[in-house]
C-alpha cells in the first residue's frame, strides 16, 4: 500500500532560465510562468536536453516536488537508497509508537492470505498488550517489545522533497519492480506536469 498526496511543484521558471544560460538564448523563451505553462520553444529544448542525459539536463534538478507519502517500512527501506537530491521528514516511530492503538489499517496487508492475516492479527494484539503495559508503567521493557516486534509492513508517513532528475532515476530503475508500491509510485510520476521530461529516454 502506498498513498501520495499534498503534491506541490516549484522551480519551473528558474529551471527554464538556467536551461537557456549555456547558449544565452533567453530571448527564445516563450513560457508563461504565472501558470507554469511551457511554451513550444522551451518545451522542445527541455525535451531535447532531457533525452541527452544527466550532463545536459541539469535544469531538471531545479524542478522541485514535495509530497506526503504513507508507505510500509519495507518500501521506505528501498526508498532510502536515494540519498542525493532528496529531503525527508518522517513521523517518528521511536517517539510515537505508543501514541495510538494499533489497528489493521496501520499495516500493508493486501496480499496476505488467511493464515498470514491471523498472524498479523495476533501480532497487533500483542503490540497493543505491550502498549498498554508501557502506558501504565512507563517501563522501557514494554517499549522494546513494540519496537522489536513491529512488522516491516507498518505504514509510516513522511514528507518528501525531490526533483525531476531524482524522479527520472527512480522511474528508470523502479518502473518494472516487483513491489506494487514502486509500480504505483511510477504511475504517480507519470501524472506530474511534463512528466515526459522524466520518463522519456
Amino acid at each position: 500500500m502506498i498513498k501520495l498526496y499534498n503534491v506541490e511543484l516549484s522551480g519551473f521558471e528558474a529551471a527554464i532560465r538556467g536551461m537557456r544560460n549555456p547558449h544565452n538564448s533567453w530571448d527564445k523563451s516563450d513560457s508563461d510562468f504565472k501558470t507554469d505553462t511551457l511554451g513550444e520553444n522551451d518545451y522542445k529544448l527541455a525535451l531535447k536536453l532531457a533525452k541527452a542525459g544527466t550532463d545536459h539536463r541539469k535544469f531538471m534538478r531545479m524542478i522541485n516536488v514535495t509530497v506526503d507519502i504513507i508507505a510500509p517500512l519495507y518500501w521506505w527501506k528501498e526508498f532510502d537508497t536515494y540519498k542525493v537530491g532528496t529531503v525527508s521528514n518522517s513521523c517518528s516511530t521511536m517517539h510515537t509508537i505508543h501514541k495510538k492503538e494499533f489497528t489493521f489499517d496501520d499495516f500493508s496487508h493486501e496480499h496476505l492470505d488467511a493464515c498470514s492475516l491471523k498472524v498479523l492479527d495476533y501480532t497487533i494484539v500483542e503490540l497493543n498488550i505491550n502498549r498498554g503495559f508501557y502506558l501504565e508503567t512507563k517501563d522501557k521493557k514494554w517499549w522494546w517489545q513494540m519496537i522489536q516486534l513491529l512488522p516491516s509492513s507498518y505504514n509510516q508517513k513522511r514528507t518528501i522533497q525531490l526533483n525531476y532528475e531524482v524522479l527520472a532515476n527512480i522511474y528508470k530503475s523502479r518502473k518494472n519492480h516487483k513491489l506494487d508500491e514502486w509500480l504505483n509510485f511510477c504511475k504517480w510520476i507519470e501524472t506530474l506536469p511534463y512528466s515526459e521530461l522524466i520518463i522519456t529516454r
